[in-house]
């Protein structure tokens, strides 16, 4: 019998990704289903799997898990005096997270999740861009309230009467002051990299914040010092549940078959994906009270993607069904 000598599917991906995915989104005949080369049909996502609890020494944690990309988060909570903030003032209620670097989001990718990520290495720049985007999606959000940060301190009735003899008569309202803050470490390490990290990243993120409880802190005036409580613990009030869904842009221009300017938009990309598309898009949204609520539009490269098509039905019909699976995944277990 003679031996079949053609190529696999997986070897013809490697070399010729373009003509081979391009295939498969356009075929030649109607009858074969358009589909990528992994076989998701294109706003097909991949299903995300949410670990919580996972990390014994950390405050709150999480993995998370979109098909071979895997994401896990902790977060560490550290007191500050007030002090010892350079530009803190007590009228500041409105952005003193941001102002005080109250939260601290870093992502690690240098874990061998890739080889273009070997350990040892020096952050690359998608790992301080991907920094950078949670970090202001944090703050954009509002996903923490600042109160859950503040650790306040009520002044004794002697340490009151003494500052009303020494200042004026509006110390008598000033018993209750903000004395130091929590300010969350948020480390973000990719355990396996195939693709979409920001989704991945976020999603962890908001999981692990979830399971985030932090102690109960009171300021001792005797030793000047904050003092927790282990057996107080108290979760953060996250009351927003926004997610992110990430989407790139196939033009097949790579290839001698022509297109026509047609493209098609492929949702939750994984690594090869993302290697062969030049236009992205990210869409953060919130539908929690029932409708959409996008929070962000972050687009990158290419021009096949209008704002008319960005605020479409269909498009944010995707972002809303994204939504749903890591709604049910993170918040709904």
């Amino acid at each position: 019998m003679a031996s079949n000598t053609g190529l696999t599917r997986s070897t013809f991906a490697k070399l010729s990704p373009h003509p081979y995915l391009l295939a498969n989104l356009d075929p030649a005949s109607d009858n074969v289903r358009s589909a990528r080369s992994n076989g998701r049909a294109r706003n097909e996502s991949r299903k995300p799997t949410v670990n919580a609890s996972s990390l014994s020494h950390a405050n709150g944690s999480a993995v998370l898990r979109i098909g071979d990309t895997t994401v896990i988060c902790g977060v560490r909570g550290e007191t500050i005096l007030t002090p010892n903030i350079p530009s803190y003032r007590a009228s500041n209620t409105e952005t003193e997270l941001k102002e005080y670097d109250l939260l601290v989001p870093n992502i690690e990718l240098a874990t061998g999740c890739a080889p273009q990520f070997l350990p040892g290495g020096p952050p690359s720049t998608l790992a301080q861009t991907l920094s950078t985007r949670i970090y202001s999606l944090l703050h954009s959000s509002k996903i923490i309230k600042p109160d859950d940060l503040r650790i306040w301190h009520t002044a004794p009735s002697e340490e009151l009467e003494d500052r009303m003899e020494e200042d004026d008569e509006d110390t008598a309202n000033e018993n209750r002051s903000v004395v130091a803050y929590w300010v969350l470490y948020i480390d973000i390490f990719f355990i396996s990299f195939d693709g979409n990290p920001f989704d991945a990243a976020w999603a962890a993120t908001m999981a692990a914040l979830r399971d985030t409880k932090l102690p109960g802190a009171r300021y001792d005036v005797d030793r000047e010092m904050i003092v927790c409580s282990r057996q107080e613990l108290r979760p953060l009030s996250i009351i927003n549940t926004p997610f992110a869904c990430t989407a790139v842009v196939f033009t097949g221009k790579e290839t001698d078959r022509p297109t026509d300017g047609k493209f098609w938009l492929l949702v939750d990309p994984d690594r090869l994906e993302e290697s062969l598309c030049d236009e992205s898009v990210t869409v953060v949204v919130d539908c929690k009270d029932g409708y959409v609520n996008i929070l962000s539009i972050s687009k990158h490269g290419g021009t096949a993607l209008t704002p008319q098509f960005l605020t479409s039905e269909q498009f944010l019909g995707w972002a809303t069904k994204r939504w749903e699976e890591f709604n049910t995944a993170i918040i709904q277990p």
